[in-house]
């Protein structure tokens, strides 16, 4: 156990001489960072975008929580690096381009590759809240493309 204290002791050590630990840990306070509805541009239906956390040099990766209510959706649309979807409340679809529309409840994990067309959102009659984990890639995470059209959302 000794060995293993040292151990580790010695690599916090070396991180901090390094250089690798300057930046000082943050807490956001869950509620400090103002919701925002999802603009009409990029969807369907009443859509709240809550951000959790937004990339931090060195990091890409931002986050945020998104509630559909019942009907709304996305439009189509990828993301240069992927995406990872969790589904925190209520019950949603995702599809993607040309495949089958799949249920997603809380506590799933979606994963999007890079590039893939797709789009997400509650199913007619559930609200669903998911949140939306996606990185920057020459300053982009998301390509936005044409609307789901009703017929594309009820298949």
């Amino acid at each position: 156990m000794r060995g293993l204290a040292a151990t580790l002791m010695s690599l916090c050590l070396l991180a901090a001489a390094s250089g690798e630990s300057s930046q000082a840990i943050t807490v956001t306070r869950s509620g400090s960072q103002p919701s925002r509805e999802g603009p009409s541009d990029n969807f369907t239906g009443s859509v709240r975008i809550d951000p959790l956390f937004n990339a931090t040099a060195p990091s890409r990766t931002s986050g945020g929580r998104v509630t559909f209510e019942p009907g709304a959706r996305t439009a189509w649309h990828t993301h240069p690096l992927g995406q990872m979807l969790i589904v925190t409340a209520g019950t949603g679809w995702v599809q993607e381009w040309g495949g089958p529309t799949q249920e997603i409840r809380e506590g799933d994990v979606v994963w999007i590759p890079p590039g893939q067309k797709h789009w997400h959102g509650a199913t007619p009659t559930s609200t669903m809240t998911h949140i939306a984990i996606q990185e920057f890639l020459d300053g982009k995470n998301v390509n936005w493309m044409e609307k789901v059209s009703d017929e594309q959302y009820r298949r």
